[in-house]
């Protein structure tokens, strides 16, 4: 036939084709690939239980400076925002009443002086014209009344003198303590009256720290306890202190219970800034630690992955407090147990992982 050729040729390049069959490709590993993790043991430390909150600062000494005589401002030596030593002149009022007054009551002290001196000599003579009879006692009794007068007289003098030279010493305004002007209120050629306010002064020196905390921490909290404050502006700085008073009562507008603190400054805290503040009330000789890190929300609450034959274990746990990046596991942890630390937050329970060895330190 004329097609026979063109057929055998069509079978004999089918069945060659059918003798060279593809190699099988390898099984792939079932489930998601190994979670590269690093881990951490849980340790047994010591931690101090503490109440916890952010609260404020206030000067202890702030002082009001105020007029202690009436007079004309004549000079203001210091202003808003410096920085004052205690006894230091800051203002000085018009002295010159004073200066005549003082000149007026040394002028009397020194006419009574003459005349108690006198009056002295009188009495003397008069008690030796009795001693020899020639007058009676009543007349040396009336010299003895006057020269006593008159001594009244000079001492009530002095004594106006000297408040005389003290409202002249009035006249200079001077620092009651070490601090900073925070306002300064009157200017050169005002009149002030007695009390009116000059300067407004705020000393750092000394600072109380109000802690606000919940009603249910009453029975918690009493004074005597230590108190640890740190410092938003300086991160890492603690500084120790002391429960001075817990207020008795509760705070009408924000339902806190307010707790006092006095804190000597070293120059670093500012009044009116914020302290975060912990209160330690009690004391755990062990608890069992872990990393923040290790511990992750799921749907069945706070847990932690315990790494075991290559594979994650989640343990449901409860937490307690934290400490430096470090949080108690009060339930569902024991010490010395394979946790999982970075990498935690994507493990699911029986997940494979691999662990992250650790970096060998490189030696100096």
């Amino acid at each position: 036939m004329r097609f026979a050729p063109r057929v055998t040729l069509l079978l004999a390049l089918g069945l060659a084709g059918c003798g060279n069959k593809p190699e099988a490709a390898p099984d792939k590993p079932s489930g998601p690939p190994p979670t590269l993790i690093t881990t951490t043991t849980s340790r047994s430390l010591a931690l101090d239980i503490t109440e916890d909150t952010l609260g404020t600062l206030e000067a202890l000494i702030d002082p009001s400076i105020g007029a202690e005589v009436a007079g004309r401002v004549t000079r203001v030596l210091a202003h808003s925002g410096d920085k004052v030593r205690r006894g230091q002149l800051i203002a000085e009022l018009d002295a010159t009443d004073f200066t005549i007054q003082t000149r007026v009551d040394g002028a009397e002290i020194a006419r009574l002086e003459a005349l108690v001196a006198q009056a002295e000599r009188f009495a003397e003579r008069q008690q030796d014209l009795v001693a020899k009879g020639f007058i009676s006692r009543n007349g040396a009794e009336d010299s003895l009344a006057q020269r006593d007068a008159l001594r009244a007289q000079l001492a009530t003098a002095r004594a106006r003198e000297s408040a005389t030279r003290n409202d002249l010493g009035r006249t200079r305004v001077v620092a009651p303590v070490d601090g900073i002007i925070e306002t300064q209120i009157v200017s050169p050629g005002d009149y002030v009256k007695v009390g009116d306010p000059l300067f407004r002064l705020i000393s750092n020196r000394i600072l109380r720290a109000h802690l606000p905390y919940p009603e249910s921490a009453a029975g918690r909290i009493r004074a005597g306890q230590p108190v640890r404050l740190s410092l938003p502006h300086l991160p890492g700085k603690v500084i120790e202190g002391t429960v001075e008073d817990v207020k008795p009562t509760i705070n009408d507008s924000s339902r806190a219970l307010d707790v006092l603190v006095r804190v000597s400054n070293d120059g670093s805290l500012l009044s009116g800034g914020t302290v975060n503040a912990s209160i330690v009330t009690g004391h755990k000789a062990a608890a069992v630690m872990v990393p923040e890190q290790s511990v992750v929300l799921r749907p069945a609450g706070k847990v932690v992955y315990v790494i075991a034959g290559g594979k994650a274990v989640q343990r449901i746990v409860e937490i307690g407090a934290k400490r430096d990046g470090r949080v108690e596991i009060v339930k569902g942890l024991a010490e010395g147990e394979t946790v999982a630390e970075d990498g935690a937050g994507f493990l699911s329970d029986g997940a494979a992982v691999n662990i992250k060895a650790s970096p060998t330190p490189t030696k100096p």
